[in-house]
């Protein structure tokens, strides 16, 4: 069963990646001046280019919320990174990129960090902390999610602020995910499509905070600290909000965690390599 999860979480990270590589294209010609704001997004649903590319993030979902079914959450969350491997095979293969000692090393530990992973992972579990420690922590992860629409800040400061806002907005959409998947599997269909809402928003949120970090940054410095972020909240959270047991694991959890920060290396590497970003700089020319 982790290892369909593992595949199906794979499939959705696939899609992610494609995804994100498209949409930073047409959002560089917006003006700055939408950044942070509805209208961003209102002006990018217009374009039929990245609407496209968006359709097709949007189709990763339903393969991560049946990978969440199958395995731990702590094992799903670092395989969704894992489709960066694809960017940097279009870079060698139709831009004749030459890979270096960075991508290989980052390729083979992000395979290594996710067979560990899979290896020591957790048993999945349905079972959760009380409401108020759910609350507790989903407060911690909202602050940085709405902080850039409070400060409204300009500057290099905006697009720092813009990409922690999109890692948590996607971490709060995993976590969502994994309790609505938990509220399916229990009959609880009221509970569950509170989730999917919430799910929702956060996903239009980061999204909007993503965008309007592409503006101001290329998408090899974005990346790698959305990623980084998105990876590993949820997975830090794991253990207290869905009770995913690490002391049963391997080395006491000792493992599972060198091989989940193996796995986030290799995506921080990844992300911000030379062959990745020829993808879109190419692309871009194109247009």
């Amino acid at each position: 069963m982790v290892a369909l999860g593992i595949a199906f979480a794979v499939g959705a990270s696939l899609l992610y990646n494609v995804s994100i590589a498209f949409q930073a294209l047409e959002v560089r010609g917006v003006s700055h001046h939408l950044s942070l704001r509805v209208s961003l997004l209102g002006r990018l649903v217009q374009n039929r280019r990245w609407l496209g590319a968006t359709v097709l993030g949007l189709a990763g979902w339903p393969l991560e919320i049946v990978a969440l079914l199958l395995a731990p959450l702590t094992v799903v969350q670092p395989c969704l990174a894992s489709g960066l491997v694809l960017l940097l095979i279009l870079g060698v293969t139709r831009l004749g990129e030459r890979p270096g000692r960075r991508e290989y090393m980052a390729v083979g530990a992000i395979v290594l960090g996710v067979a560990g992973i899979a290896w020591a992972a957790p048993a999945r579990t349905t079972d959760h902390a009380g409401t108020t420690a759910i609350a507790i922590a989903l407060t911690l992860v909202a602050i940085p999610i709405v902080l850039p629409y409070a400060l409204r800040a300009r500057g290099r400061a905006a697009g720092t602020i813009a990409v922690v806002s999109a890692g948590f907005g996607y971490a709060w959409t995993a976590i969502a995910s994994k309790l609505l998947t938990d509220e399916l599997s229990v009959g609880s269909v009221l509970v569950a499509l509170a989730w999917l809402a919430s799910a929702a928003a956060s996903e239009g949120l980061a999204l909007l905070s993503e965008m309007s970090a592409l503006q101001r940054r290329p998408a090899t410095r974005v990346a790698p600290a959305m990623f980084a972020v998105q990876v590993t909240v949820p997975v830090i959270l794991a253990p207290l909000i869905f009770e995913e047991r690490w002391s049963t694991t391997p080395l006491g959890g000792g493992a599972l965690i060198a091989f989940v920060l193996v796995a986030l290396g290799g995506v921080v590497l990844l992300a911000g390599s030379r062959a990745v970003g020829a993808v879109l700089e190419s692309a871009h020319a194109e247009d």
